[in-house]
């Protein structure tokens, strides 16, 4: 899974969002290492709506533009479940493997 739809995904975990709301909440997970434009975002949640991870909630009207709100679907919760885990995993291993790392020497000069 690409972080960028970790990152929705896990935006949306707790409650269904608006776009606008998911591009400020995936900026705040990320500390602001993530910066979604909003044809970005709705192309992965086109795209996750395809792949049955997300659906639209429902729809409402504000100041005259139609705001749409996604939510997480039950294969979603467990695909973001897995990539979590799988995730964490990985941390654990580079941990381990980083414990036995010496840094490498500098070059001699002449």
């Amino acid at each position: 899974m690409r972080r960028p739809s970790f990152l929705i995904l896990s935006a949306l975990a707790p409650a269904p969002l608006h776009g606008y709301a998911v591009i400020k909440e995936v900026a705040r997970l990320s500390a602001d290492r993530t910066r979604l434009a909003a044809g970005t975002l709705y192309a992965a949640l086109d795209r996750l709506d395809d792949e049955g991870l997300v659906e639209v909630d429902r729809e409402e009207t504000v100041d005259g533009r139609l705001r749409r709100y996604y939510r997480l679907t039950e294969p979603g919760i467990a695909a973001l479940a897995a990539e979590a885990e799988q995730m964490r995993r990985d941390a654990r291993m580079v941990t381990r493997r980083l414990s036995g790392a010496r840094p490498a020497r500098a070059p001699r000069t002449a």
